[in-house]
C-alpha cells in the first residue's frame, strides 16, 4: 500500500499550537487513516493513501484538528512519491553538505506572483532558491537564523499554505514512507 505525508504548519512553536503527537495519531486513526506515525513534534504524519486526492486528505486532517484541538493549522499532504520526486529533483547539491540548513518549503499552490517569485534571488545571496513543482529549495549557508531569505518565507504574506521541512525530515519522511 502506498503512503502519504502530512505536513502541519505551526504547531508546537514556541508553546503555541499545541497538539500532542500521540493524541493526533489516536484522531487521526479514529477518522480512519491507518498506521499513522509521527515524526517529532513539528507536524510531520506518515500514514496509509486512504484513496483519496491530497488536497482532499488535507482537508480532513485539518477538520479533525480543529474538532478535537480547537485549532485551524493548515496542512499540505503528499504522496509517498511526491517526496521521493523532491529527493530526486533537488537543484541544489551544495545544499546536501548542510542538511540543517538546506529546506524544502511545500506549497499548497504553484506559485505565481508571490515575493519569492518577483524577486531576484541574488538580492539573498550567499543565500539560494530554486522554485519547482509546489516546493521552493531553500539554501542558506550562514544558518537559517541569521538569512533574510529565511526570515522572508516566515513572515511573508503568501496566498497559499507554504510549511518548510529541513533535508534531514524530508529525508526520514519517505524513510518513514517506505517502511512496511
Amino acid at each position: 500500500m502506498s503512503k502519504q505525508i502530512a505536513l502541519l504548519r505551526g504547531i508546537n512553536v514556541s508553546g503555541t499550537n499545541k497538539i500532542p503527537m500521540a493524541r493526533l495519531r489516536e484522531v487521526l486513526t479514529d477518522r480512519g487513516y491507518a498506521n499513522v506515525v509521527t515524526y517529532v513534534a513539528s507536524g510531520n504524519v506518515v500514514f496509509d493513501d486512504p484513496g483519496t486526492a491530497t488536497e482532499k486528505t488535507a482537508v480532513g486532517i485539518a477538520s479533525a484538528i480543529q474538532e478535537e484541538f480547537g485549532l485551524d493549522i493548515p496542512v499540505i499532504v503528499r504522496t509517498r512519491d511526491e517526496i521521493a520526486a523532491v529527493i530526486d529533483g533537488n537543484p541544489l547539491p551544495e545544499g546536501l553538505a548542510e542538511p540543517a540548513k538546506f529546506v524544502a518549503v511545500f506549497l499548497s499552490a504553484q506559485p505565481k506572483n508571490a515575493w519569492f517569485v518577483t524577486d531576484d534571488p541574488k538580492k539573498y545571496e550567499p543565500d539560494q532558491y530554486v522554485i519547482a513543482d509546489r516546493v521552493v529549495y531553500m539554501w542558506c549557508p550562514g544558518g537559517l537564523g541569521r538569512s533574510k531569505l529565511a526570515a522572508n518565507f516566515a513572515n511573508k504574506k503568501v496566498p497559499f499554505t507554504a510549511t518548510a521541512r529541513n533535508w534531514n525530515t524530508v529525508l526520514k519522511l519517505l524513510e518513514l514512507a517506505d517502511e512496511a
